[in-house]
């Protein structure tokens, strides 16, 4: 008798004698029914299996922030419609890059795909739940040129704020946004449980909450906080008091800034927030603490746009230096006819 057993599965009888046209249909046949769900949750060997023993790993849970948790979490759901019951050693590094090509007239989610996808492998290989990683050798789709979000103008924020006074939760939301400089997700989590003795110290998202930020909290941001109205554990909060995701909130603040006739997000704040401070002769060090940035490249960028701005002013008087030199300056006194000799 013949059985054949699909990644821990149950043994399935082939009841065709062996090597006929029936044994090899009973075979194909119990191959493509894969194997059968556990009592607790998936088939053992799938990759909804797969996927549910990563978020059981530390990797997923200490070694990612929140926000790419939530961001995988959603790329993980449409993976698991499409290929949930697929046995995970089957999947190909042809599968992985039709994945990033279906994303392709979205380089940024092209680019979590592959994110999440290869975070996942590269455990699963480790762990042993599949031989090789088919997400190596998987490139990036190039990133769109330009500088991304636009940075908000003075003329933006003085919009902002005359449709948006003191005293409205929209005005909350910029204030908050424009003097701590902080990203969207942490500024939605910024509360008063944040802040002592008028200074505000938070662990950043992005990092995975490894890098810890001071603010001190300005005047100006304190009359408008006092104003409120505030969330009891969010300043940042919705109509009803309740605090948002980012995800949330990001809507939320652009349907404010189109009510402002502002064409700008969140991060576009943080931008402007990032050039006053540069503006204002703020080093590379002292960017990379208000910010919370890393490896000095983000921070060159604003203060070399500083920079330029303060050496341009200071040049353009250079460019008729030559013309001024050669010139002979006018009198001051009166010009008079030399006298006669008498």
């Amino acid at each position: 008798m013949w059985y054949v057993r699909v990644l821990g599965g149950p043994r399935i009888r082939l009841r065709g004698e062996f090597g006929t046209p029936q044994f090899w249909e009973e075979y194909r046949t119990a191959l493509v029914s894969g194997p059968r769900p556990t009592k607790s949750g998936p088939a053992v060997g799938t990759l909804a299996w797969l996927i549910a023993r990563y978020r059981e790993t530390t990797v997923w849970s200490q070694s990612l922030s929140a926000a790419t948790r939530r961001q995988r979490e959603n790329i993980f759901r449409h993976v698991l419609e499409s290929a949930g019951r697929v046995p995970a050693s089957s999947i190909t590094s042809k599968a992985i890059l039709e994945g990033r090509e279906r994303r392709r007239n979205t380089p940024a989610q092209a680019r979590n795909f592959l994110d999440a996808m290869r975070g996942l492998f590269r455990w699963a290989t480790e762990a042993g739940h599949v031989n090789a990683d088919p997400t190596v050798g998987a490139k990036n789709p190039p990133r769109q040129t330009g500088d991304g979000f636009r940075p908000w103008t003075e003329d933006d924020v003085d919009n902002y704020e005359h449709r948006w006074p003191i005293g409205t939760r929209q005005r909350v939301w910029l204030d908050v946004l424009l003097y701590t400089g902080l990203r969207r997700g942490d500024a939605t989590r910024l509360g008063k449980q944040h802040v002592r003795s008028g200074i505000a110290k938070i662990k950043t998202e992005k990092s995975g909450e490894t890098i810890e930020v001071t603010l001190p909290i300005l005047p100006v941001l304190q009359r408008t906080l006092d104003a409120g109205p505030c969330g009891d554990l969010t300043f940042i909060c919705g109509e009803r008091g309740q605090p948002f995701t980012k995800e949330s909130f990001g809507n939320e603040f652009r349907k404010a800034c189109t009510a402002a006739g502002v064409s700008g997000s969140a991060h576009g704040v943080r931008k402007i927030a990032a050039t006053r401070a540069a503006n204002s002769g703020a080093t590379v060090a002292e960017l990379e603490a208000l910010f919370g940035w890393t490896g000095g490249t983000m921070a060159s960028l604003y203060t070399r746009a500083a920079d330029r701005d303060r050496l341009a002013r200071g040049a353009i008087h250079k460019l008729a230096g030559n013309v001024e030199r050669t010139k002979t300056p006018a009198p001051s006194d009166p010009v008079r006819a030399p006298e006669k000799k008498r």
